[in-house]
């Protein structure tokens, strides 16, 4: 290896390779919803989860307890776009279950958020 060679090369980096090789390419989630809060959860094992590919078995092991999409993406170091079309693979394929956040249907209430802005301010 020539010395240019070397400084392009890293042995803590690991394996390098674009996070939409991961998906084949795929950037949409097809007919699944999924936003940051969504809760996933596996219905599938983890010893079931071995035979899946590396990545899709690296999600079901992470899921054994219910995640939001975005701690899913945080766990997993790979960018929102990719985690959902994982996700929605997994969905499709019934080895993870989805559950949306419940829409906001009126303003919180304002005496409940000075309340935690006040405890925030004693800490």
């Amino acid at each position: 290896m020539t010395a240019e060679e070397e400084a392009w090369f890293d042995d803590d980096a690991g394996p390098l390779a674009r996070p939409y090789t991961v998906t084949g390419g795929r950037t949409r989630t097809g007919t699944v919803g999924l936003d940051l809060l969504t809760l996933v959860v596996a219905v599938t094992t983890i010893m079931e989860a071995a035979m899946l590919p590396q990545e899709y078995a690296r999600v079901v092991r992470l899921l054994q307890q219910p995640l939001s999409v975005a701690e899913v993406a945080a766990y997993l170091e790979l960018p929102l776009p990719v985690v959902k079309v994982l996700l929605a693979d997994l969905i499709e394929q019934n080895h993870v279950i989805f559950r949306s956040a419940n829409p906001m249907t009126a303003a919180p209430d304002e005496r409940i958020l000075q309340a935690v802005l006040d405890g925030i301010r004693r800490l």
